[in-house]
């Protein structure tokens, strides 16, 4: 009988699974972020709370798409004391509701609401990952503030693009959150290879799309930094759609090309007769 030992990438999700994690962390990160505004006292921002809602409604409609047999997806809200992804899909709808309400009404008191079911719904689709055991890339601890950092950094990064508003607060909220996602993203890889993922999975972090990212995610700290130093808007808007492009990349490379299963693992060698047998040392 022939053994498979090797690691395999997964097939299952593919770039419309993504699209859910891509249009969730943008949309999250968006409604958290007018909820900022408002906390600070300005007006209700429309134009980027619409668009926040309708990132996580397409985000929702891809990963609707990616099922093999859409019209069973009622069967996703039947299991919320076991599945992440029940509790994602219940927090929807009151989510999608409360900033309906919040458009509808021009009221930004609707985002007292949608702030805390948004951060849920970003959790939860971190935990979605973490949920995942054969899935190394996924199920280590350290994806989870990985991805909430990515979502709000990519809602920061959004409103400066959206709002145009290079304020210090919000240009510093950006700033501190890229940073943030830096640090998640370098304790994610450090906890992959003490945890001994998969080599495959350990070497996209050294291929030169995910380097062109990183220079890229760097650039955008660079440009908030100047923004905020000179308070000036073009290089604010310029470092946001950096932090959304990038936070987009990072996630298509984790979902489709570094999620690799472990492949077999053999702790002992069998041997003869009754002794116990020889450890095999980790390569």
């Amino acid at each position: 009988m022939k053994q498979m030992n090797a690691a395999r990438r997964q097939s299952h999700w593919d770039l419309r699974a993504a699209g859910n994690f891509v249009g969730g962390g943008t949309g999250c990160g968006l409604v958290l972020a007018c909820a900022l505004a408002a906390a600070f006292g300005r007006p209700l921002a429309v134009w980027p709370l619409a668009v926040g809602a309708a990132c996580i409604a397409c985000g929702l409609a891809l990963v609707w798409l990616e099922i093999g047999k859409p019209w069973r997806a009622l069967n996703v809200f039947f299991h919320p004391q076991t599945s992440w992804m029940t509790r994602e899909g219940i927090l929807a709808g009151p989510l999608l509701a409360s900033c309906g309400l919040a458009l509808w009404s021009g009221q930004a008191l609707w985002l007292v609401a949608a702030a805390p079911l948004a951060g849920g719904f970003l959790y939860a689709q971190a935990r979605i990952l973490r949920a995942a055991r054969a899935i190394p890339a996924w199920s280590h601890k350290r994806v989870v503030p990985l991805i909430i950092a990515t979502g709000v950094t990519e809602g920061l990064g959004a409103w400066l693009v959206l709002a145009a508003d290079a304020a210090p607060l919000f240009v510093g909220a950006a700033l501190l959150a890229a940073l943030a996602r830096e640090a998640a993203r370098e304790a994610y890889r450090r906890g992959l290879v003490a945890a001994r993922a998969p080599q495959p999975t350990l070497a996209w972090f050294e291929r030169r799309e995910v380097r062109v990212l990183q220079g890229l995610r760097i650039a955008a700290i660079a440009l908030l930094a100047a923004a905020l130093a000179l308070e000036s808007a073009p290089p604010a808007v310029f470092g946001g759609a950096l932090l959304v492009l990038t936070g987009w990349g990072l996630k298509a490379v984790l979902i489709t090309r570094a999620a690799y299963t472990r492949g077999a693992k053999i702790p002992f060698t069998p041997t003869r007769g009754r002794s116990e047998g020889r450890a095999v040392l980790p390569q």
